[in-house]
């Protein structure tokens, strides 16, 4: 009983955080990687793309496991935002309703910045789902379910949409640092022996992963990938 009353407490909440979080750390890192198969031209990323449903074969059928794994990366960003929401929903409630001076310190910035950063990445999400996967007529107007490549060079070739991926990407490479950061203390596993460790970890994600997944957008951009 103790253990189904843990996601009660403000703890339990954010253990879900963070071990929703470290499925989606694990999920963008390899989504970049992925995507780097794009210099490989045409062919090599059409390939990766195919890979992607028929992995697991012949013991899962066609696009099963992809839809598996689809199934859990959706249970984990819900359960992320549910945490989220309902820990600030707390936070909310327990500070006092007047102030006779209101001070926000450094550390409030950052929170709100990663709510809000929290949010923005929320809505890129259904619109990178949109663009890519789904492809909506509305935001890409040439999808062809056959060819991911041509898809990824007609989408940055919009320049609108490289510079809001950009955007994205820079509120990712913050909310990673905050993430990971928080994730360390969250499961016990900081001190003062390893935060220097932990931190240059956190700070590492926050560079490499956004980074990989700019190096499309501006090499369609600049002509490099074509």
């Amino acid at each position: 009983m103790q253990v189904l009353a843990l996601p009660r407490t403000s703890i339990g909440k954010k253990v879900i955080m963070a071990l929703s979080g470290i499925v989606w750390v694990g999920f963008i890192a390899i989504h970049m990687y992925g995507n780097t198969h794009a210099f490989q031209g045409r062919e090599a990323f059409n390939h990766y793309a195919h890979f992607l449903r028929t992995m697991g074969e012949p013991i899962f059928g066609y696009g099963q496991l992809l839809f598996l794994a689809r199934v859990i990366f959706v249970v984990s960003i819900a359960l992320h935002i549910w945490a989220a929401f309902t820990l600030y929903q707390q936070a909310r409630h327990a500070r006092p309703s007047n102030y006779a001076v209101k001070r926000v310190v450094q550390a409030n910035y950052a929170v709100r910045f990663i709510r809000l950063g929290g949010v923005v990445l929320a809505f890129f999400l259904l619109y990178h789902l949109a663009h890519f996967t789904w492809g909506v007529p509305l935001i890409h107007p040439t999808f062809n379910r056959d060819d991911p490549y041509g898809n990824l060079i007609a989408g940055f070739q919009f320049f609108p949409n490289v510079v809001l991926y950009l955007v994205a990407l820079v509120a990712l490479g913050a909310h990673l640092f905050h993430g990971v950061w928080s994730m360390f203390q969250t499961l016990g596993i900081n001190s003062r022996e390893y935060d220097g460790t932990n931190r240059a970890f956190a700070i590492a994600l926050a560079v490499i992963i956004p980074a990989g997944f700019s190096l499309v957008p501006i090499s369609v951009m600049l002509g490099i990938l074509k």
